[in-house]
C-alpha cells in the first residue's frame, strides 16, 4: 500500500451510526486483524495499558443495550454549542457536527427544562447498540501508568492510538465501526463491569460496535480545517505556507 492509499483510507474513515445488516456477520480472520491492529497501537513506554473484551453474545449485549442513564445537562447544552443546522454553516465553522445526525432531544439546549421534564432524558444504551452483531469494550488500569506521567495524560493519548489503529482497519476492510460513550458514565460503567465481570480497578476508555452496514454507507458532511489555519512555521502566529 503506498502513501496515497493509506491517506485515502484515513480521509475515508467515518462514524457509522446506522444498523448492521445482520445476515452479514464477520468473520473470526477479519476479527481478528482488528485485534492484530489494536496490538501494535504505540502506546507511552510500551507498556501496552489496555484490554479489549469482545462480546458476541446476543444476551450479554441484550442486558448491556438495557441499561438505562440519564443525558445529562452539560452534555445536551455543550453538543448543542458545536453543532451547525445547515451544511453552509458547517462549512463556514470548518469544525463540529451537522445537527441533524443527532436525536431531537440532543439538538435543543433547553432539554430537561419545564417545558422537557427531565424524564424524558432517561434512555437506553440500546439506543446506541442498535443491531449489533460484535462489541469491543476497551479497559485500562488508571493506576498503571509511564513514568513521569502524572494524569496519564500520554496513557490516554495510547487508548486513542489504539481506536485509531483499529478504525484505519475496518475503514479498509469495509466494517463499519462506532465507537460509543455511553458505557463510560458512572451508572452505567458499574453495571457494565458488573454483567462483564470487569474488576473494580479497571475502567472502560470506550466501547465500539462493528460490523457491516445494512445499507449503503451513509455520507454526511465532514469538515476539516486547511493545513494554514492550525499549522504554524518556527513561531506561533507565523502561518505554514503548504
Amino acid at each position: 500500500m503506498n502513501d496515497k492509499n493509506i491517506l485515502k483510507i484515513i480521509k475515508e474513515r467515518q462514524s457509522t451510526r446506522s444498523r448492521f445488516d445482520p445476515t452479514r456477520p464477520i468473520t473470526q480472520d477479519d476479527l481478528n486483524a482488528i485485534l492484530e491492529a489494536a496490538r501494535w497501537a504505540p502506546t507511552p513506554h510500551n507498556m501496552q495499558n489496555f484490554e479489549i473484551i469482545v462480546i458476541d453474545d446476543e444476551k450479554i449485549i441484550e442486558r448491556i443495550a438495557n441499561i438505562q442513564y440519564t443525558i445529562s445537562d452539560d452534555f445536551i447544552k455543550e453538543n448543542y454549542e458545536q453543532l451547525s443546522f445547515s451544511e453552509e454553516e458547517l462549512l463556514r465553522k470548518k469544525v463540529g457536527l451537522l445537527g441533524t445526525m443527532f436525536p431531537r432531544e440532543l439538538r435543543n439546549p433547553n432539554f430537561g427544562s419545564e417545558k422537557n421534564p427531565k424524564e424524558e432524558m432517561i434512555s437506553t444504551v440500546g439506543r446506541f447498540l442498535q443491531s449489533n452483531h460484535i462489541l469491543l469494550v476497551i479497559l485500562y488500569d488508571p493506576n498503571v501508568r509511564a513514568p513521569a506521567s502524572e494524569g496519564d495524560f500520554f496513557g490516554k493519548m495510547g487508548l486513542g492510538c489504539v481506536m485509531e489503529n483499529m478504525w484505519l482497519m475496518t475503514q479498509s476492510m469495509g466494517i463499519a465501526f462506532h465507537v460509543i460513550t455511553a458505557l463510560n458514565a458512572d451508572s452505567v460503567e458499574t453495571e457494565v463491569k458488573s454483567i462483564l465481570s470487569i474488576p473494580n480497578h479497571m475502567k472502560i476508555a470506550y466501547s465500539v460496535r462493528i460490523g457491516y452496514p445494512a445499507t449503503s454507507s451513509y455520507k454526511y458532511l465532514r469538515v476539516r480545517r486547511e493545513i494554514e489555519d492550525f499549522v504554524h512555521h518556527n513561531q506561533f502566529n507565523n502561518k505554514y505556507k503548504s
